[in-house]
């Protein structure tokens, strides 16, 4: 009596219920990316073995700026170790400390509005680029067009079709979902007017002449058949409810934001976007809604260690900066280079970069902002992305690859580390199944499946992608630079790499059946070792000019920089 497309969603929503159960069992997964082979765990980092063997060096406190979507800044596990402004006087609306902020106490919010707002849903790059070129293309007599100019149009063509199957796509899902959710419910409603006040009875309703009722006995079968028991039909209807309105949601962010060429998420910014010399757009307020990414991200970084709450950060000594420049979409060139220079004059050392898209049209204000950072001996580390690509082939960006060819400067970013994901598995599995790999593209590999962390309102979850891999190698980073000033941002780089631990066999290159070596899918050919790379950090002569280190100290000790 039901028909599949209600089949697949009420079993949906059964997988939902249980996974939140099956995650329960988990317990002995939440710091299996901190052990080591000798736990059982091949690809983990051994930084639990690190801390139980460390000889209590002398530590400086480094300021990691965390690039992301936002961070819950009063998680009681990452509250300690936020980072605040010590320059800057909070709510007197004034800039204190004169870096062209207002009352920016914890960081920067790159994609908010001086009104309080945040772009929370976003366009991807494509859809942008999609939108320029329609008003260059509309209306242009087809034939007339050779040589480059056809070139460009036919560009243009894939990306409207493509955006076009992507929308209509989204359309279909919708009204498939919307019409399963009204059948499902007014049959739900039906058994519970068939039953009034009485209690469920599962065989009354299978025998009734009323077809809307069968259905609903059908449902509630289907239910129990999965192993959760139907506590009553306001349960079902509840629960039944907030499911659809989860299926519905992605379809309507789809044809809303991601592929609609007529949205413009800077009309909430208040700024404009091509007036790339203005830096000082945004708001103060790096916490709120869409946070979960960047809050987690901070906490495998830096949550607070030994205090007795859900997880121990990679670094002990760390103070978080909160820099807001990742939407529900494409995060832009020009959010992303001013949140770059923001932490690298704001005193950060390490900046982590969990995020990556496929068109990136002003590369170039992220190049110059890298650039900036390589000058100050700032250290990025990104995520390559989880789309199981080589993206020597097919580049992700940000990326390490300068756009600008110069003859009198470098072709590539000596201070950017590319992180790919590991799987707590081992053997040819090591590498995630997700991960983007880069014979030169990709540095190293490090643990991104079933991470675990802080995530917003107090809690903890597993999450999974490079974006998870990226805050462990950053937390790496950060412990280095906090017991080894004199090292370089460079040198840091080099250390992480140059420390890392073979592969024991071939490895299942991701997206295929392949089985390749270590060296073929990333610079170092190994995974990450923090046991290793702090013994040959203590080994390494350190070239860092410390006039840096001394300009980040200001932004710890609150001293005056005039």
């Amino acid at each position: 009596m039901i028909n599949r497309c209600t089949h697949r969603l009420i079993l949906l929503l059964i997988g939902f219920t249980l996974f939140a159960t099956a995650s329960e069992g988990q317990k002995n997964m939440e710091i299996w990316f901190q052990l080591g082979a000798k736990d059982g765990y091949p690809t983990g980092i051994q930084s639990t073995t690190w801390y139980q063997s460390s000889t209590g060096k002398t530590s400086n406190k480094i300021i990691v700026a965390i690039l992301d979507s936002g961070i819950d800044i009063n998680h009681p596990d990452l509250k300690q170790n936020i980072w605040v402004n010590p320059l800057e006087i909070p709510g007197n609306k004034i800039d204190d400390d004169q870096n062209g902020y207002v009352d920016d106490i914890n960081g920067w919010n790159f994609i908010g509005g001086p009104d309080g707002q945040t772009v929370i849903n976003e366009t991807l790059e494509i859809t942008r680029e999609y939108a320029k070129e329609r008003e260059r293309w509309e209306g242009v007599n087809v034939d007339k067009l050779k040589g480059k100019k056809k070139k460009e149009y036919d560009a243009y063509l894939e990306k409207k079709y493509f955006i076009e199957a992507k929308r209509n796509g989204a359309s279909q899902q919708l009204e498939e979902v919307e019409a399963t959710s009204k059948l499902v419910l007014n049959a739900l409603y039906a058994a519970k007017m068939e039953l009034g006040d009485d209690s469920l009875d599962l065989v009354r309703l299978e025998n009734s002449n009323n077809q809307d009722v069968q259905i609903a006995a059908s449902i509630i079968q289907n239910v129990q058949d999965q192993g959760v028991p139907v506590e009553s039909l306001d349960w079902l209807i509840e629960v039944a409810t907030e499911q659809f309105k989860e299926l519905t949601g992605p379809s309507e962010i789809v044809l809303n934001y991601t592929y609609n060429p007529d949205y413009n998420s800077r009309t909430i910014v208040g700024d404009n976007y091509t007036d790339f010399s203005n830096r000082s757009y945004g708001n103060n307020i790096v916490d709120g809604q869409f946070t979960r990414h960047g809050t987690h991200v901070a906490g495998t970084v830096a949550a607070v260690r030994d205090n007795d709450l859900g997880v121990n950060g990679i670094t002990d000594n760390a103070a978080i900066m909160c820099l807001k420049v990742v939407p529900n979409g494409d995060e832009r060139d020009k959010d992303v280079a001013n949140g770059i220079r923001y932490a690298v004059d704001n005193g950060a050392l390490v900046i982590n970069m969990s995020f990556g898209k496929g068109y990136s049209p002003e590369k170039y204000l992220v190049d110059e902002a890298m650039k900036y950072a390589a000058k100050h001996d700032v250290l990025l580390v990104q995520g390559a992305g989880n789309e199981a690509t080589d993206i020597d082939s097919k580049p992700k960006f940000p990326n390490d690859i300068y756009r600008k060819k110069s003859l009198f400067g470098p072709r590539k970013a000596k201070n950017v580390l590319t992180v790919g994901a590991l799987s707590p598995d081992g053997g040819e599995e090591a590498i995630a199944e997700f991960s983007n790999y880069g014979k030169s593209g990709v540095d190293v590999f490090a643990p991104g499946v079933y991470i675990y962390s802080t995530v917003p309102d107090s809690s903890y979850d597993f999450l999974s992608g490079t974006s998870m891999a990226s805050p462990i190698v950053t937390g790496m980073a950060a412990l280095i630079r906090s017991r080894y000033p004199a090292l370089s941002a460079v040198q840091v780089k080099e250390i992480i790499m140059n420390s890392t631990n073979s592969f024991r066999s071939q490895l299942i290159q991701p997206g295929t059946f392949d089985k390749v070596p270590a060296s073929a899918l990333c610079v170092s050919g190994g995974m990450v070792d923090l046991v290793e790379a702090m013994k040959l950090a203590g080994q390494t002569k350190g070239k860092a000019k410390l006039k840096k280190r001394k300009e980040a100290s200001l932004y710890i000790t609150g001293q005056s920089k005039t």
